[in-house]
């Protein structure tokens, strides 16, 4: 795109200062993902205040299965994401608009399939992980509801992704910002007003989804940039699909697995008992916040890479990284030693019971501390992912953090079953996962360099 042709709401990502640009662009972005966060969050803190701690547990306990359905598709929409990235740096506006077109396509499709998905198997799958008796009814009737406004979430995804490869990270937020209001409203009119436990706050979930959905198609389909949406334009561009299933499936194939290895961190938690659910729910709901926080350096890191590696500007991308990796240590530093020192008075929030407040302060100090490691792994994936790598860095993850997590359940923890010790599997997973890409990403820096000397590009 020219300069003077880029909206107010759009970064320049291939010129002038970087870390003020990847600041601009990563806050947005961030309390976009806080504002995600606390759907579940009003979720979770409503039932366990108004409906009891079984409840609580039911809610919170589904989140790693929502994850393990939802992510495989949502990792899809990085696939959009660095696709329309680099063709908005490399200004071919016609191959993003099919891009775009594309995409939304893809979005209500796996919406509709997920639907189906989620209403057959929630509930078998909820057994087989071992929820208790006194949840697993909860848990059921909770993801039945949830899951008929998963078209609208992949809508949102799938759009956000689309405007954040222009730079725009704040009108998503605005969106969200409306969406997550009537969410808590409709929460609160729900389980205290009409006595609706976890129905009520699943459908408050449901509205929320389509709201900011909504917002968001409309705000692609009135914009006058090469990324407009025209519904009589809706169709699939065969070269592009397989383009974002190339570089998205494996981004979404990573995901599911570590929601897999997830699942069954979540089923050895259920051994525990329904209290020390409700512990590990409203801890993993504040870890949440931590990771979204590092997450959206992540995510920018994607969108930055993918630009300039679409303008050719490979000295900027090296900086870009190196902002990048400084930017996310002192995010995750900051808030996850942050959440973690004040683990008593925020747990206080989700539950008064004393016991799940003890059961959530192990979480935290095993998983939440620590997490910088993760906010680390995911920028270097990111950037990995951004030039066009995108099977490497799955293969990394799975390898190093989903595979090795699930072989220390089965050796480590069999060995010693106490929580601390399965907890203490996230970080020693995020390191060596860590550690992989480096090594990765150094090896392919180098093959760049060389693609650089010989064609001359700066």
């Amino acid at each position: 795109m020219q300069k003077g042709n880029r909206k107010s709401y759009e970064i320049d990502m291939c010129s002038g200062a970087i870390l003020p640009k990847l600041v601009l662009f990563a806050v947005p972005l961030m309390l976009s993902g806080i504002l995600q966060l606390l759907f579940n969050a009003a979720d979770v803190i409503v039932v366990g205040r108004f409906a009891g701690k079984e409840s609580m547990a039911a809610v919170g306990s589904t989140t790693a299965l929502i994850n393990l359905m939802v992510n495989f598709f949502v990792g899809l929409s990085v696939g959009t994401n660095v696709l329309a990235a680099r063709y908005y740096g490399g200004s071919r506006k016609r191959d993003l608009s099919e891009t775009v077109h594309t995409a939304v396509i893809v979005a209500l499709a796996g919406g509709v399939l997920l639907l189906a998905i989620g209403e057959v198997l929630s509930t078998p799958i909820l057994r087989q992980m071992g929820s208790p008796d006194d949840v697993l009814p909860l848990a059921s009737l909770y993801l039945r509801i949830y899951f008929i406004g998963t078209p609208a979430t992949l809508l949102y995804n799938f759009g956000s992704a689309i405007l954040r490869a222009a730079g725009d990270t704040r009108r998503p937020l605005y969106y969200l910002t409306v969406a997550g209001v009537v969410n808590v409203i409709l929460n609160l009119f729900f389980v205290i007003g009409c006595s609706m436990g976890v129905a009520g706050v699943a459908t408050a979930t449901i509205v929320s989804q389509m709201i900011s959905a909504t917002l968001v198609m409309l705000c692609l389909m009135r914009s006058d940039s090469a990324y407009r949406l025209r519904l009589r334009e809706l169709r699939i561009t065969p070269d592009k699909l397989s383009a974002i299933l190339r570089i998205g499936l494996p981004a979404g194939l990573q995901s599911s697995i570590f929601s897999i290895s997830n699942v069954l961190i979540q089923s050895s938690i259920n051994s525990f008992g329904s209290v020390a659910m409700a512990g590990s729910s409203a801890a993993a709901n504040l870890e949440g916040f931590v990771y979204i926080s590092m997450n959206s350096v992540a995510q920018t890191v994607l969108s930055f890479m993918s630009q300039n590696y679409g303008a050719q500007n490979y000295r900027r991308m090296a900086q870009v990284l190196t902002y990048s990796l400084g930017l996310v240590i002192l995010v995750g530093i900051a808030a996850g030693d942050g959440v973690m020192f004040m683990g008593r008075e925020l747990l206080g929030i989700y539950s008064s019971d004393a016991e799940v407040i003890e059961y959530g302060l192990v979480r935290l100090q095993y998983v939440c501390g620590p997490y910088v490691l993760c906010g680390m792994m995911d920028v270097m994936c990111s950037a990995i992912r951004g030039i066009g790598y995108s099977m490497l860095p799955t293969l990394v993850s799975l390898t190093g953090a989903c595979a090795l997590r699930v072989v220390w359940i089965y050796t480590v923890f069999a060995v010693d079953r106490t929580l601390a010790t399965l907890y203490l599997s996230y970080p020693v997973t995020w390191l060596v996962t860590f550690l992989a890409h480096v090594v990765c990403f150094l090896i392919i820096w180098s093959s760049l360099q060389k693609k650089r000397a010989a064609y001359g590009l700066s």
